[in-house]
């Protein structure tokens, strides 16, 4: 096949890449970019491992085609923190223990991420919502819908990001 010229943003950075046009964006953004936060677990969309924003969107990385984020913006866990600081969801991920192994977590924050650009104090409710299509196999969930709470009321509030300057 003839590669095909793909721009595309990521994490606020212009890239022009060539890329078979049937090849995934999970595959471009890890091996082409570096971007290994997007994981690969099942390849058919049903964990969640692969989770970016595409346009203010989550979506499962390994159902896109690269040459389907021609112009797109991105977002990976790489991202989110900002000048050497956590994102409030990082930081609270952290601190609620919101993980255990790491795997699913980038996939789980970005869905919870994307949530929060559209719901900015979800219910408990809203987060198991939201998170569904991301599995995980070390802990309970609970933690996860306890640091998105937390994150989202930090957000609100306008708290600075985790190891931001005052």
């Amino acid at each position: 096949m003839t590669p095909v010229s793909i721009h595309l943003t990521v994490n606020g950075r212009e890239h022009i890449l060539a890329s078979e046009p049937c090849r995934t964006l999970l595959s471009l953004l890890r091996e082409d970019l570096g971007l290994t936060s997007v994981k690969e677990g099942c390849g058919q969309g049903d964990c969640g491992a692969c989770v970016v924003i595409l346009d203010g969107q989550a979506v499962n990385a390994c159902l896109v085609f690269a040459a389907q984020a021609e112009g797109a913006s991105i977002l990976t866990v790489e991202g989110l923190a900002q000048d050497g600081a956590l994102h409030p969801l990082q930081a609270r991920f952290i601190e609620r223990w919101a993980f255990q192994c790491g795997y699913c977590t980038p996939g789980m924050l970005m869905s919870c991420y994307a949530l929060l650009q559209h719901n900015p104090d979800p219910d408990e409710e809203q987060i198991r919502d939201a998170i569904a299509g991301n599995l995980c196999r070390c802990t309970s969930y609970q933690g996860v819908v306890d640091a998105v709470q937390a994150a989202a009321a930090d957000l609100r509030a306008g708290k600075p990001p985790a190891g931001a300057a005052p």
